[in-house]
């Protein structure tokens, strides 16, 4: 099974990106946020004409997100969750389905501005909300992946510079603290189970050739539990998608668990893997 999350930055603008990089990465679910439209504007059917059914739940200008599943992959649909239950929130942040038997979780963190704002605050609770329910879910889900656009740094080499960025946000002792507390349920990292390149990062800013100087951070994240992670035998992220034009300013990450995956037998036309 293969998972990857993508901050796509308004789906509307990069679908053909979506489309393109799907056919040459068939993955088995594909997560992602800042969609940036509303439900209504979903493209269904051209997704579904890519091979792949969609779950999401949207937001005009803003938020977000979405799981693409790869067509023949059982679902159940009965705990499709979207947004955090018990968190009153009208930003569209978060959505869950099963897939597979795997619990699969695309989601998009809060920003939070900068420490000390009312955003950061915002971001704080929200990701207090967000460890509580996910122990909850991984009691009920052995096999869970937490995946998204965490909007944090989680260690100084996932910054480009570290002495630049010291006390910003993305990086600050609060919002590390809090990636680590979710790390502390179980949840492992499943880019640094591996050796990696360094300087490895997802995101670059628009401005000052960012990604020409490969100016970045990493704030893209699948975190899987002990019984995925085992499985997990590679994590990469694709810098493919981020030179193409118009791109999203970040990068695709993908999870490759050595995991079998039952198929719908109704579609006889896929062949299990």
């Amino acid at each position: 099974m293969k998972i990857t999350t993508w901050n796509v930055n308004s789906l509307k603008v990069r679908l053909p990106h979506v489309l393109t990089w799907l056919e040459a990465n068939p993955v088995d679910a594909l997560c992602l946020q800042e969609l940036k439209l509303t439900d209504d504007k979903f493209p269904v059917a051209e997704i579904a004409a890519a091979g792949y059914r969609s779950f999401f739940i949207g937001q005009k200008t803003y938020n977000g997100v979405a799981i693409l599943v790869r067509d023949g992959l059982e679902i159940d649909e009965v705990d499709l969750i979207r947004n955090i239950p018990g968190f009153d929130d009208h930003q569209q942040r978060l959505i869950a389905v099963t897939i597979a038997g795997v619990r699969v979780i695309s989601a998009y963190f809060p920003n939070g501005q900068a420490p000390g704002t009312e955003k950061f605050a915002y971001k704080l609770s929200w990701l207090n909300a967000l460890h509580d329910w996910v122990a909850a879910e991984m009691q009920r889900y052995p096999q869970l992946a937490l995946t998204g656009d965490f909007n944090i740094a989680p260690d100084d080499r996932d910054v480009h510079d570290p002495a630049k960025w010291e006390g910003q946000n993305l990086v600050s002792p609060e919002e590390r603290a809090a990636f680590f507390k979710l790390i502390d349920l179980g949840l492992v990292d499943s880019f640094r189970r591996f050796e990696q390149a360094e300087r490895s990062f997802s995101w670059w800013d628009y401005r000052m050739f960012a990604f020409r100087r490969n100016a970045g951070v990493r704030i893209d994240h699948v975190l899987l539990s002990p019984a995925l992670a085992e499985k997990c035998v590679g994590c990469a992220i694709d810098k493919t998608p981020r030179a193409w034009e118009q791109p999203s300013d970040h990068a695709p990450v993908t999870a490759d668990i050595a995991l079998t995956v039952p198929v719908d037998r109704t579609d006889a036309a896929l062949t299990p893997l």
